[in-house]
């Protein structure tokens, strides 16, 4: 975190304390440009003080003795709390309101055009387990050669 130099390390600031009363060039241009592009004209009679303005009607209301509307403040949005929906969730899918139906079968999204055509294929070997073993099983188990 802190780092230890010795003397021959560490090199003097490249930039020294300035005269009094002397300001850098550039310094100056920049605030410059800045203070134009603010600058603009101000009247005072289009100027509204609504905070003012709202506090004087209060105080108005008050000493005549008359009720005055409140404001209509925006509703803030509804919070959502993540927990709760969490909780939730799980329990909606255990009821099935949640569960999706029986998942349909993806599409092929091979390309068609790289697919070669192979004779055969799943139907054949579904064909296969379903039918019933033409050979019979060998009765004897095969036997072992002994190492040398």
């Amino acid at each position: 975190m802190s780092v230890l130099r010795s003397a021959d390390e560490v090199r003097e600031a490249e930039f020294g304390p300035t005269a009094k009363g002397e300001v850098d060039a550039d310094m100056v241009a920049v605030a410059e440009t800045i203070m134009e592009r603010r600058k603009g004209s101000f009247d005072p009679a289009t100027f509204r003080d609504r905070y003012q303005d709202a506090l004087r009607e209060l105080v108005d209301s008050k000493l005549n003795g008359t009720a005055r509307a409140p404001r209509e403040v925006a509703e803030p949005p509804k919070v959502i709390n993540l927990m709760e929906a969490l909780k939730r969730s799980p329990a909606k899918e255990a009821e099935g309101e949640g569960a999706k139906a029986k998942r349909a079968k993806a599409p092929d999204r091979r390309q068609p055009a790289l697919l070669m055509p192979v004779s055969g294929g799943r139907e054949k070997r579904r064909q296969k387990t379903a039918e019933p073993a033409t050979e019979p099983a060998p009765a004897t188990a095969p036997k072992r050669r002994r190492k040398a």
